[in-house]
């Protein structure tokens, strides 16, 4: 049992972890919480399903290599949050910019958030939405515990993404503007970096982040409803302050921490409860640690 929740608790962590990972990305440049980084994850969703039932209405789900289908769907979902989340930032978030109360850009994010998900909601309805039952219901087994097929995509399309992200902020041009952003947005304008589509091009990352997580999110609960984002994006946000909110690999440790925590909670304790671990685990955070596991050994932050 031991060994099957450490699993379970690695596939539901790489989720977490890419959610968080918009939340940290945002966080680091603006000191925002996006508080609609949830709804951004739950739209993903909708749009990695959407492109879905646009192959079947045409015919191409039957053409196309399942693989091939699968890919697709990952990127047509990523992009389209991708401009989404940049839609956001242009709207709710950069005419607040210069504003002194940091409470304003908040509230923004709240109404940000409702907007979405009631558009959800109207758009896709009210109901659950199946998500098509892509990979076959295969799985090995290994000392007592089953590892399935999309456990294991899962797990190592996180590792994937989160390993090219770190390249991305660490070994390219893009990725040290981001980091100069980071540290003082008025200096790093003064040198020439345009601040503003720094601040566009995180955004878009960190949707599309989230899209990645929506669609696994959806392939492996089988299921996409209106509202999915909120607990999800709460959980996500928690991870994010474990890691140390506003670093990168702190984020994504949080994200596994988590994942793990709440598996063991809800099979050894029970999993009518299994949503309370993440909020206790705040708690304690915020109580003994507040800038998180990695919070103050990292000191650059996107």
């Amino acid at each position: 049992m031991f060994l099957q929740q450490l699993v379970n608790g690695v596939t539901l962590g790489s989720v977490y972890a890419l959610i968080a990972l918009g939340y940290t990305m945002v966080y680091g440049i603006l000191e925002l919480i996006n508080f609609a980084h949830g709804e951004i994850f739950m739209m993903g969703s909708f749009f990695g399903l959407l492109f879905w039932w646009i192959l079947e209405m045409t015919g191409l789900s039957k053409v196309i290599p399942i693989p091939l289908a699968i890919f697709l769907m990952f990127i047509f979902s990523m992009i389209a949050t991708a401009f989404l989340g940049a839609l956001l930032e242009f709207i709710a978030y950069r005419p607040l910019r210069s504003v002194t109360n940091r409470l304003i850009p908040l509230i923004s994010a709240l109404g940000a958030s409702i907007f979405l998900q009631n558009f959800a909601m109207l758009t896709f309805g009210s109901t659950n939405r199946v998500y098509p039952a892509i990979f076959p219901d295969v799985g090995w087994n290994l000392f007592h515990a089953r590892i399935s097929l999309i456990q294991i995509f899962i797990f190592i399309t996180c590792i994937l993404i989160m390993a090219g992200l770190t390249v991305l902020v660490n070994k390219t041009k893009l990725g040290r503007s981001m980091r100069a952003v980071a540290q003082d947005y008025v200096t790093a304008s003064l040198m020439g970096i345009r601040v503003n589509r720094i601040i566009t091009i995180t955004f878009m990352i960190g949707s599309s982040l989230a899209a990645a997580a929506g669609v696994m999110y959806g392939m492996y609960y089988g299921v996409a409803k209106f509202d999915m984002g909120y607990l999800a994006g709460l959980k996500a946000f928690t991870a994010a302050v474990l890691g140390g909110i506003g670093n990168i690999p702190g984020a994504m440790l949080g994200g596994f921490c988590l994942g793990i925590i709440e598996s063991f909670g809800a099979g050894y304790i029970s999993s009518e409860y299994k949503d309370m671990f993440a909020f206790l685990m705040l708690l304690f955070i915020l109580l003994l640690r507040p800038s998180g596991l990695l919070g103050q050994q990292v000191p650059d932050k996107v």
